[in-house]
């Protein structure tokens, strides 16, 4: 017995010497737990919508009152024609479109069934599911309302929902891009993770100080064979995707290039400067899957929408740059959205690369002075 205690009293001594493992173990854990409570949550809230109301009497105007006030939709957007509904819908601001035709209210007073269109985007699968399960509850709410004495003989109210990008409702064309995403990631930050930090452990850290080469150079030295590694590889998933789960390529591929490269600029990014502060290969492999696996399947949209996270969580997926990337997937791949549209997710994700490539050069700019 004696012996098994002086096992166990070296081993909480080298646990207490790690602080940084000591760390990972007791409260990454608890990080987990709080980040799954929030997270965690199926129901579909504040589903961004645009209105389109060309009608304008009270009995449309009671629709949209009914679609807001619900809780399940949040008005973003009132648009006046149809391409402005499809622009939205194409870069991802509204993920529904409630249509109202012209003389709606007409045909509800002269007790015939007005028709109301509510356009999803089928993206995701099973948002849009949900949410024409609650378009149709709604309205038949709405119906209950314009027709006291009942509807079941000639309601009002009826919907009809179309769903675009993905009319058949294949779950693949919503999982598999964020699969992609979450893969380049992982293998991207995990890849250059190791790479200083190997240098440390094996003692060739000295011959990077002494080398006559700067910072900044070194460290895109560094990145470049990574880089082409993990573009290769992220094509073949692609292709592999669209083999053996029929993936459509609706956009341009030069769009595609130009927005897988940019993230995989940041992902290696990230791990070259958690290679940086990493004192051993298994502590810079642990904060890498750390930093890269959990944002990006918890808080990118990935499975989890965005709109339904609280909003101090919504704030913290604005740093994880799948985020940005998975809306540019998602419409280069099943929109054919073209470059220009999705600036906004290129630059976020230009900014990200440029920080973490900024920090890293510091950090090993400290290391080598």
């Amino acid at each position: 017995m004696s012996r098994v205690l002086a096992v166990c009293r070296k081993e909480l001594h080298q646990i207490t010497r790690d602080q940084r493992t000591l760390l990972i173990l007791v409260f990454v854990p608890v990080f987990f737990l709080l980040l799954y409570w929030y997270a965690l949550n199926f129901d579909i809230r504040n589903v961004r919508l645009a209105v389109e109301d060309r009608d304008g009497t009270p009995e449309s105007r009671a629709v949209v009152a009914a679609f807001t006030q619900s809780g399940y939709f949040q008005q973003t957007h009132a648009v006046y024609s149809p391409s402005e509904a499809e622009r939205l819908l194409d870069l991802d601001e509204v993920r529904a479109v409630l249509a109202i035709p012209e003389g709606f209210g007409r045909t509800v007073s002269a007790g015939r069934t007005g028709v109301v269109q509510v356009i999803l985007s089928g993206d995701n699968a099973n948002t849009a599911a949900t949410v024409t399960g609650y378009a149709g509850s709604i309205l038949h709410s709405v119906a209950a309302q314009l027709a006291p004495g009942g509807v079941e003989l000639q309601p009002p109210v009826s919907l009809e929902p179309r769903i675009w990008y993905n009319p058949e409702l294949r779950s693949t064309l919503f999982l598999v891009p964020g699969l992609i995403a979450y893969i380049c990631m992982i293998t991207a930050v995990t890849s250059t993770a190791l790479s200083i930090v190997r240098e440390k452990e094996t003692g060739t850290i000295e011959q990077v100080r002494m080398a006559p080469i700067g910072t900044v150079a070194f460290i895109i030295g560094k990145t470049i064979p990574y880089f082409l590694i993990s573009l290769a590889s992220a094509a073949l998933i692609i292709l592999a995707s669209m083999a053996l789960f029929d993936l459509p390529m609706r956009g341009s591929w030069l769009a595609l290039l130009v927005a897988l490269s940019i993230f995989l600029v940041g992902a290696l990014a990230t791990g070259l400067f958690i290679s940086t502060i990493a004192t051993t290969q298994q502590f810079a492999f642990q904060v890498a899957l750390l930093v890269s696996l959990l944002p990006t399947m918890m808080l990118s949209g990935f499975v989890f929408p965005i709109s339904s996270m609280p909003a101090a969580l919504q704030v913290v997926t604005h740093a994880v740059p799948a985020r940005y990337f998975l809306v540019a997937l998602r419409g280069i791949l099943l929109k054919g959205t073209a470059l220009g549209p999705l600036w906004p997710q290129l630059a976020a994700l230009t900014i990200y690369a440029a920080v973490m490539l900024g920090l890293a050069s510091l950090r090993l700019a400290k290391e080598r002075a």
